[in-house]
């Protein structure tokens, strides 16, 4: 379950890069910097696009490393550039997909400290209450303001590829 929980957020967090390569188009096409859309936000108190990428990285790396037993590794928050931005998105996704399945094996067991919750969470807790939702409520906050700003961002990008058999 851990494993298949962490590679749903491993997809939604490769649609940031859909969404970036969609950004870079538009302002191509109406001719201005793309890098006025990473700073752009929905509301005075919300992190601006690049801040939804990285928590939306930082939700996904945490849940892989401590749901398998290990530290998650550090990012300095100091991309500042789309090329930045995507790098910081592939470094996430490669760490998550290094993790093996049977890395999860202690995954309910283990115990998660956050920061902002008092207590501890149990693996299952974490997972279920903290990352998850973390990561598609970056993923979505980073596809609304790019949707709010005229870039051709649909539902099916949100989704990502659907593998059939």
């Amino acid at each position: 379950m851990y494993a298949q929980a962490i590679a749903q957020c491993v997809q939604a967090v490769k649609t940031l890069e859909t969404y970036l390569d969609k950004a870079e188009r538009h302002a191509n096409a109406k001719k201005f910097e793309v890098a006025v859309l990473l700073s752009t936000r929905l509301a005075p108190d919300m992190g601006g696009l690049l801040y939804q990428i990285q928590s939306a990285c930082d939700y996904l790396k945490g849940g892989a490393a401590w749901l398998s037993g290990q530290q998650p590794p550090r990012h300095e928050d100091t991309e500042q550039t789309l090329d930045e931005a995507r790098a910081r998105i592939r470094k996430t996704i490669e760490f998550a997909e290094g993790v093996a399945a049977d890395g999860y094996a202690d995954a309910a067991s283990q115990i998660v400290k956050v920061s902002w919750v008092p207590g501890k969470l149990t693996g299952e807790n974490y997972l279920l209450q903290i990352v998850i939702p973390n990561v598609y409520f970056h993923v979505a906050m980073a596809y609304a303001i790019l949707r709010t700003n005229g870039v051709d961002v649909g539902k099916r990008d949100f989704i990502g590829p659907v593998n059939a058999f």
